[in-house]
């Protein structure tokens, strides 16, 4: 049952949130909301172990359809094999909350990460774009009147970037990033709703995959389970990319090789000055909880379960 409508729309070169509007649930769907560069297919390769309860590898772009992607297939056709689906659903948004409707039978999971290190995450995503990617989101930019042309050009080197992420609008810069987690946030203590961090996965893999597969009522088979886990490893996923990450040569040069960078937090540390880090935490204080910052810094190993924070 629809408990909530969505109450904003998004659209830019990357999303549409109007395709939502024709999504029709399945009980026990699972919807996958992330930002950019903050596990986003880490959550999924995880999300898909667990449904499938096999470590060979498979296409997550296959299995897991981004359904407001406007670079991709037409609408009609993800709508088409989303439906023809006959395992169970998990689909990838990087809308905020707000902008997808919220269902009681389907499950909702979030990942976070600290904006520092999604934004130097997010640089290298854009320096390997291909040619042909960015073209792509230049026609979608020219043919919708709400965007009316091509797909602003970032700057390639770090600090420039970062200046860059703090100051432009948009769904992947700064304020997008900060919207983006609050809406999550204000959903956290639903029944139905999961918060994980990219910092808890990195430090309890075996963990939060445990968690991750209590909140979605899939049983574990400790006789499987290992090999569960080491396929959801970085390593593995670099191993396993050709398979996995099937058909990203056309979006990045170099594959899934450039998709899968370093997996490495702390890379704005000598990058950005002092003066940079007040103004990205003056931004973060005029907009979200102390609660919440925390969260976004530190993960539920140092600042708890999202769960139990009042802000």
């Amino acid at each position: 049952m629809l408990t909530r409508a969505p109450t904003a729309v998004v659209r830019d070169w990357h999303s549409d949130s109007r395709h939502w509007d024709r999504y029709e649930p399945r009980e026990g769907d699972i919807v996958i909301g992330t930002a950019a560069k903050v596990g986003t297919t880490w959550t999924s390769q995880i999300v898909n172990l667990l449904v499938f309860q096999s470590p060979e590898p498979r296409t997550i772009g296959l299995v897991s359809p981004w359904l407001d992607a406007r670079i991709f297939a037409p609408l009609d056709m993800m709508l088409a094999d989303l439906g023809a689906q006959t395992h169970r659903r998990f689909i990838k948004t990087h809308l905020r909350m707000d902008a997808v409707p919220i269902y009681d039978e389907v499950k909702y999971l979030h990942t976070a990460r600290d904006g520092r290190d999604a934004a130097m995450s997010y640089m290298n995503h854009l320096n390997s774009h291909t040619e042909g990617a960015w073209a792509r989101f230049d026609e979608i930019g020219a043919a919708d009147p709400a965007l009316g042309g091509p797909m602003p050009r970032a700057p390639g080197t770090p600090r420039e970037f970062f200046h860059y992420w703090l100051d432009a609008p948009g769904e992947h810069t700064a304020s997008g990033f900060i919207e983006l987690e609050r809406s999550y946030w204000a959903q956290r203590k639903a029944p139905n709703v999961l918060l994980v961090h990219y910092n808890d996965l990195k430090a309890d893999l075996d963990g939060e995959m445990r968690r991750i597969s209590s909140f979605l009522d899939i049983p574990i088979n400790e006789d499987i389970w290992p090999s569960l886990v080491e396929a959801a490893t970085f390593d593995a996923m670099k191993r396993d990319g050709d398979v996995v990450l099937a058909g990203y040569e056309f979006g990045f040069e170099g594959g899934h090789r450039s998709f899968l960078h370093k997996a490495t937090n702390g890379r704005w540390q000598g990058v950005v000055d002092n003066d940079d880090l007040a103004r990205w935490r003056e931004k973060l204080e005029s907009a979200l909880s102390p609660k919440l910052i925390a969260w976004l810094e530190g993960g539920r190993a140092v600042a708890g379960d999202p769960r139990d924070a009042i802000d």
